[in-house]
């Protein structure tokens, strides 16, 4: 049976930001890096792999670990961190796993027969007289790795560029030789970064890391997470290598510059960086993303978005929403975990993680622990929002939650609308549930929930009841 997709699109206690989806036979595979919960750096874990059915995908697998840290004749001691990802399918029919360790400027690669078994270390990305890309006087530091295999050529984009760092002068594509390693054509630069954006088409969505590369048609759309760190942008060129014209934003894990339910200026999420890129799955196409948790910057969830694109390849920027791949909103009835939240904020604005204020997606337990997420530190004023839910005679609304709180928690269809149900809650160090009539009319909503009051509480759940 099909199950529901939601994000994060993994469970609630699997972290993998960086996430490159793709299609391989009938089945969608998605090569991240692996945040721990509680990490306290970026990228503590082996490559792991999650795979769901193309034409079920809220219904993921978990592949294992595909590489470990160690495999790397650098790492061996493992003391470095595996970087975001990518994979390609070589002239050769196998899979090709690209990766930079978190301290040296040179790509390395692995290698598998099948797109989620076990990599072995295959060698370095080298100039023809064996020098390793990064490493030739001029070079400068490989970072992020994006691989795309056409024909008996594969273009290898990568960079990262500091805001302000006229050191790094922004995304590069190299071409590689049939045997995956050898470049036969030199970096050549596609976007730049802010020290050398001014006057361009892209001055304030400058390149900053995460460089992507997708064909559409005979477009190549190159996605990459620019200066403000928490949006995707895309370029679009007729070749791979060059001629790249700025796009838009395709999502910010923030959700700055959307207007539909909100001010642009206003971030109803706490973002920070961002990485992903675009695929299809069947007929519809969807950006894949991260969102943070737990506060901070390390430990990051996969979600995903429809995507659409008008008549001339543009891709109108989409919201963050709960239902991710579902294809349309989520069931409006029963129980819903409060880790589904896309939208979390205060009354006092802020487009960026951290800060002990605001309100946060956690767990119980340590990294690997089965434990579902739930949203914790909810003070005065903030709010949790849910996107969408088509609703049938729904006409109660129960709330679960824990804390050292006393005061209501009011729901809103609107993240500025009136209340249609207001819930009273009182001090417990245990799970308990409350429930309000909500008189709903039959359609598809956002919900939105705001508690007032004092201390701090947590939120497990909602569930949507009929009359």
């Amino acid at each position: 049976m099909k199950k529901e997709a939601f994000n994060p699109y993994l469970p609630s206690w699997e972290y993998i930001p960086d996430g490159e989806p793709y299609v391989f036979g009938d089945r969608v595979y998605v090569y991240g890096s692996h945040d721990f919960y509680n990490g306290y750096v970026f990228c503590m874990g082996d490559y792991v792999c999650w795979s769901a059915p193309a034409d079920d995908p809220g219904n993921w697998r978990y592949e294992g670990v595909i590489y470990p840290k160690t495999a790397d004749p650098l790492n061996r001691d493992g003391k470095m961190c595996l970087y975001a990802p990518d994979v390609t399918i070589g002239p050769d029919g196998r899979y090709y796993l690209y990766y930079v360790l978190d301290k040296v400027p040179v790509v390395s690669v692995a290698v598998c027969d099948t797109p989620a078994g076990s990599y072995e270390f295959y060698g370095y990305v080298h100039y023809p007289d064996g020098t390793r890309l990064g490493e030739r006087e001029g070079d400068e530091p490989q970072f992020d790795p994006g691989v795309l295999t056409e024909g008996k050529n594969t273009w290898l984009y990568t960079g990262f560029c500091g805001v302000g760092d006229k050191s790094r002068t922004g995304a590069m594509v190299t071409l590689l030789d049939e045997d995956m390693l050898t470049v036969r054509k030199a970096p050549e630069f596609i976007v730049p970064g802010s020290a050398y954006a001014e006057g361009t088409e892209y001055e304030g969505h400058a390149f900053f890391e995460a460089p992507s590369i997708r064909k559409r048609g005979e477009t190549y759309y190159f996605i990459y997470s620019s200066q403000v760190m928490h949006e995707l942008c895309y370029a679009t060129s007729d070749r791979p290598d060059a001629d790249f014209k700025y796009g838009g934003v395709i999502v910010s894990n923030c959700d700055m510059h959307i207007d539909s339910y909100k001010p642009a200026d206003m971030p109803t999420a706490y973002g920070a960086n961002n990485h992903g890129s675009i695929v299809e799955i069947g007929n519809k196409w969807y950006i894949f993303y991260h969102r943070h948790t737990n506060g901070t910057w390390y430990s990051r969830q996969g979600c995903a978005e429809e995507i659409h694109f008008t008549a001339d390849g543009s891709i109108p920027q989409v919201e963050m929403t709960s239902c991710g791949l579902n294809g349309g909103p989520l069931t409006g009835e029963g129980e819903h975990p409060a880790y589904l939240a896309c939208n979390l904020f205060t009354s006092t604005p802020s487009a960026y993680v951290g800060g002990d204020g605001f309100p946060k997606i956690m767990q119980d337990g340590r990294d690997g622990d089965r434990e579902e997420g739930y949203i914790a530190n909810i003070k005065d004023s903030a709010t949790a929002g849910f996107k969408y839910f088509d609703c049938k005679g729904i006409r109660k609304i129960a709330i679960t939650t824990r804390g050292y709180a006393g005061g209501v928690f009011e729901i809103r269809t609107k993240w500025d609308g009136d209340p249609i149900a207001a819930i009273k809650i009182e001090y417990t160090n245990v799970w308990e549930t409350y429930t309000a009539d909500m008189a709903l009319a039959d359609g598809v909503y956002a919900f939105y929930i705001t508690y007032t009051g004092e201390g701090n509480a947590s939120l497990k759940s909602f569930t949507l009841m009929r009359g």
